[in-house]
């Protein structure tokens, strides 16, 4: 009789670049896993859930992989798929329009797009988001949810309302490996003698390691070499991320948002804390050094540093990003300098937006977008 405990069961939503790439990750990693890959086609699910499992079974890893046709709008049978699978992890990998889509226009069409900032944008991800945990909370589900999409701004929007996924990946995370790597450089240490400890919110994640400098943006960084802190010049570190750290980014560059995924995974599954960087814990706007397990995560600042500031930074920094403040009664107030941007090129403005109109404001930014992009004659992206 096999008396081997069952593997924990994970539900990834959204079959686009990222989730696919964990999926390959969780698959192959040590610990054994069943995985549900949920998308609105049926077609792409299976052919994908496939790949992920006959990929596995090239390294010795059988893993159960399934498809699972979902429509995040259809909310109770989203919640009757939940009650059904039982998951014990949920990864929520989709958005109406990813962010990096404006990167397939040419290069000029995208730098006019990018001085919008993220913010404008939110709508293509807190839709999705809002209709989920609304399953999620209609389902008594207890599994946590891990947010992919935008969660500096999606998760203190949906924390208004009670609706908060646990836990966001990337954007910070994506910066932490490369501040690692410059500040071991300056040290003359090897990188795993360092440790960062990192305050900071997607605009400064997506510009520092593109243009090597953050002048001007709010942010916390203290680092510690065999765990005694060290005296940095932010500065030269940050030169290095832009110089010889530059690394590739768009779709490829989503390798790195994939792995700071499946840290954060694996240590919500684990009964021992890990350290690491997300953003979103709990709700809070932008990203924090953490210690996560699978009963736990908890905000770990450094001496000195109390929670109130570290909120003050990430606020200040959500400015930056083209949000100007979300409310506690969950209307988000966004920048008149970067929504005039959107407004300028696409005929899209919005000042203000309450969460629960999210799916009617993605609707008709998606259409103007999809307008423009037809009026510059560039390809979609799909």
């Amino acid at each position: 009789m096999n008396s081997a405990p069952r593997p924990p069961k994970l539900l990834l939503i959204g079959i686009g670049d990222v989730t696919i790439r964990l999926a390959h990750l969780l698959a192959t990693g040590d610990q054994p896993v069943d995985l549900v890959m949920a998308g609105r086609s049926l077609e792409r699910a299976t052919r994908f859930a496939n790949l992920t499992k006959l990929a596995a079974s090239n390294l010795g890893h059988y893993r159960h992989v399934q498809p699972l046709a979902l429509d995040l709008a259809d909310i109770e049978r989203t919640a009757a798929e939940i009650r059904r699978i039982q998951p014990d992890l949920i990864f929520m990998g989709a958005s109406i329009q990813a962010a990096r889509a404006i990167m397939d226009v040419s290069p000029q069409a995208f730098k006019q797009l990018d001085q919008a900032q993220l913010g404008p944008w939110l709508p293509m991800h807190l839709a999705l988001n809002y209709e989920l945990m609304q399953a999620v909370r209609l389902a008594e589900s207890r599994a946590p949810v891990v947010n992919a999409a935008y969660p500096d701004a999606v998760g203190p929007a949906l924390a208004t309302i009670g609706l908060a996924p646990h836990i966001g990946i990337g954007n910070i995370a994506n910066v932490v490996p490369g501040i690692t790597w410059a500040a071991a450089q300056q040290l003359n240490a090897h990188p795993s003698e360092i440790d960062v400890n990192l305050i900071c919110h997607h605009y400064f994640s997506h510009h520092v390691h593109r243009f090597g400098e953050a002048h001007g943006i709010p942010y916390s960084l203290t680092v510690f070499r065999d765990g005694e802190e060290e005296a940095v010049d932010h500065e030269a570190i940050f030169a290095r991320l832009a110089a010889n750290l530059r690394r590739q980014g768009g779709k490829d560059g989503q390798q790195v948002t994939a792995t700071s995924a499946a840290r954060t995974v694996w240590a919500l599954l684990g009964d021992e804390s890990r350290q690491l960087h997300s953003p979103a814990p709990g709700g809070l706007a932008g990203g924090y050094p953490l210690r996560v397990s699978h009963d736990r995560i908890d905000v770990v600042l450094p001496e000195g540093l109390s929670e109130a500031d570290a909120r003050d930074i990430n606020r200040r920094a959500q400015v930056l990003d083209g949000i100007e403040q979300i409310t506690s009664d969950g209307t988000v107030i966004f920048g008149d300098e970067q929504m005039s941007i959107l407004d300028d090129l696409l005929g899209y403005r919005c000042k203000q937006l309450h969460v629960v109109d999210a799916r009617e404001a993605a609707a008709e930014l998606r259409t103007k977008y999809e307008r423009y992009v037809d009026h510059i004659d560039a390809p979609q992206f799909a």
